[in-house]
């Protein structure tokens, strides 16, 4: 069984470099365009199932990807982004660029990183992520040829974190995670194994 993970298109959030983390914030006009290209680009891909996070902008890309498959998508709140509590918002270069901020370590020393109040941990994140795999994923194997998974980066880069048996010092290390950039996982007897990461089709 092939698993697809795939990153939401682009909202105006990520045009203006905010951290949206479970803030709803929708697709803007060339995130559409992303997610209406992605599905063309993964057209010959006859999907059995798909899941996505509730947040709109993943749940909106991933009903355009279903739309080849005439499948509805189904959602699960341990797809969600990670949860950034009260940093929600800040601005990306900013905390990047400042050492004091609670959030710097977050991209700068991820292995450091402890989240602000109300947030969660990049454990945290992983564990909700792995669990839906293996209690809604897992069964499908056997039964579905191909699942698609919309969400955001940082939960997939959790799962490929795992995937590749990465340290967490090295999370955001390797290739970049454009906006509807696929990951494909191959699973057989409930082990998965990364076949590609960050594909993108447009």
């Amino acid at each position: 069984m092939r698993l697809y993970l795939v990153r939401h298109g682009e909202t105006e959030w990520n045009h203006l470099r905010k951290m949206q983390g479970q803030m709803d914030i929708p697709l803007n006009e060339y995130g559409i365009e992303l997610a209406e290209k992605t599905a063309e680009g993964m057209k010959d891909i006859k999907f059995d199932r798909i899941f996505a996070s509730p947040l709109v902008r993943a749940k909106k890309t991933a009903e355009y990807i279903a739309e080849n498959s005439g499948i509805l998508v189904e959602t699960d709140d341990r797809l969600k982004e990670i949860n950034f509590g009260e940093g929600e918002g800040s601005n990306i270069n900013e905390v990047k660029a400042d050492s004091s901020h609670p959030l710097h370590n977050f991209f700068i020393h991820p292995d450091q990183f402890i989240p602000m109040a109300g947030g969660e941990t990049f454990a945290e994140v992983q564990a909700r992520g792995l669990e839906f795999l293996k209690e809604v994923v897992f069964p499908l194997e056997g039964d579905a040829e191909n699942v698609a998974v919309v969400a955001h980066a940082a939960i997939i880069r959790s799962i490929m974190l795992y995937i590749k048996d990465r340290e967490l010092k090295d999370f955001w290390g390797g290739v970049y995670y454009k906006n509807c950039c696929v990951c494909e996982v191959y699973i057989r007897d409930g082990r998965m194994t990364a076949l590609e990461e960050a594909k993108v089709y447009y």
